[in-house]
C-alpha cells in the first residue's frame, strides 16, 4: 500500500490549492517542498482577488495552515528522485535518503527566471527591475519607466508598458528596430536608446538609471525586463515525461502528462501563469487527480468484490 494517495512537489500557490482540493476530497495528502519560492524576493504580490497586496511569504503561510487544518501534511525538504512501480504508484526519494511512495504526483516545482548578464540587475530584481506589468506595473505608475529590449517582442512589450506611464523609454540594441516599429513608438511618445547596455545604477537603495557602453546615462525608476523562463522539470524529464521543443512538459487540459499518474500544474508548465492563475491550474489538476483515483478505487472494488474478499 502507498504511503499517499498523492504526493504534491512544490508549495506555491498551484501545489498548495491543489492539497487544500484533495485533503477536503478525503485524499492522503503530502506536499515536499524545498522552500525557495520564485517570489521571494517580491514585497507584495498583486492582482489576487482578495488577496491583493498580500506578502507572498503571509500568503503561503495561509495555504499551509488552510492544507494541515483539513489533515494534509507539509514536508520541507527537497526531492532528488521519482521512480515509477508498477503501474499505479510512485516511489518518491528525498535528499535526506527517506523513501516515501505514492499512488499520483503532482509536480508543481515551478520555473527560473534566466535574467541578462547585466551588473547590478538581479540585485534589483523583484524591487525594481520588473517583468510582469500586471503584477507590478500599478505600483511604478507615473515614473520614469524603462523596458530592455532586443527582441520583437519586447516592441509590443514596451507598448504594453506604456499604459502604466507617459515616460517610456526602451533601450534597443543598435539598428535592430523596423521603420514601423520605430514610427510606432515615436507616435506614442515612447523614448528610443539605442546601444548596449553596461549596467544598472543604484543609489541609496533604489535604482536610479541605466548606463549605456558609451558612457550615457538615463535616469529611470523602475526597468521592466522580459526574462527568458526555464521550467524546472528535471524531475519529469528524468521520469520520462514528454516535452515540447521549448522544454514545456507536454499536457492535456487538466495538466496530465505522457505518464499516467503524473500531473503538472503551475509554472513549471505555463511561464504566463501568475499567482491567481497557478492557483487555479493546481485545483482543477486536483479535481482531475480526484477522479481519476476515483476511477482505480472502482476498479480494486470490483476486482475485490469478484475474487469474493
Amino acid at each position: 500500500m502507498s504511503d499517499y494517495d498523492v504526493i504534491i512537489i512544490g508549495g506555491g500557490s498551484a501545489g498548495l490549492s491543489a492539497a487544500l482540493v484533495l485533503s477536503r476530497a478525503r485524499r492522503n495528502v503530502l506536499v515536499v517542498d524545498s522552500g525557495e519560492p520564485r517570489n521571494a524576493p517580491a514585497a507584495h504580490m498583486q492582482g489576487f482577488l482578495s488577496r491583493d497586496g498580500m506578502p507572498p511569504g503571509e500568503f503561503l503561510a495561509a495555504g499551509r495552515n488552510e492544507v494541515k487544518g483539513y489533515g494534509g501534511e507539509i514536508l520541507n525538504a527537497m526531492v532528488s528522485e521519482i521512480v515509477q512501480c508498477g503501474k499505479s504508484a510512485f516511489s518518491v526519494l528525498l535528499a535526506h535518503g527517506q523513501r516515501i511512495t505514492a499512488r499520483r504526483l503532482l509536480i508543481a516545482t515551478g520555473l527560473t527566471d534566466e535574467l541578462p548578464d547585466i551588473p547590478g540587475l538581479r540585485e534589483r530584481w523583484a524591487r525594481d527591475v520588473l517583468h510582469c506589468p500586471y503584477c507590478h506595473g500599478y505600483e511604478v505608475r507615473d515614473q520614469a519607466l524603462g523596458v530592455l529590449g532586443g527582441s520583437q517582442d519586447t516592441v509590443r512589450y514596451a507598448q504594453i508598458i506604456r499604459q502604466w506611464s507617459e515616460d517610456v523609454v526602451l533601450f534597443t540594441p543598435a539598428d535592430t528596430l523596423s521603420v514601423d516599429q520605430r514610427s510606432q513608438l515615436v507616435a506614442r511618445s515612447i523614448g528610443i536608446v539605442e546601444g548596449k547596455v553596461e549596467r544598472v545604477l543604484v543609489e541609496n537603495g533604489q535604482l536610479s538609471g541605466i548606463q549605456m557602453d558609451d558612457g550615457r546615462v538615463v535616469p529611470r525608476k523602475a526597468l521592466f525586463v522580459p526574462p527568458s523562463f526555464a521550467p524546472n522539470n528535471e524531475l519529469s524529464v528524468r521520469l520520462g515525461c514528454e516535452i515540447d521543443e521549448n522544454g514545456w512538459p507536454v499536457t492535456d487540459v487538466h495538466g496530465q502528462t505522457t505518464i499516467p499518474g503524473v500531473w503538472v500544474a503551475g509554472n513549471v508548465a505555463n511561464p504566463r501563469a501568475q499567482v491567481i492563475t497557478a492557483a487555479g491550474e493546481g485545483s482543477a489538476s486536483a479535481i482531475a487527480i480526484n477522479a481519476d483515483l476515483v476511477d482505480e478505487d472502482i476498479r480494486n472494488a470490483v476486482r475485490t468484490f469478484n475474487l469474493g474478499l
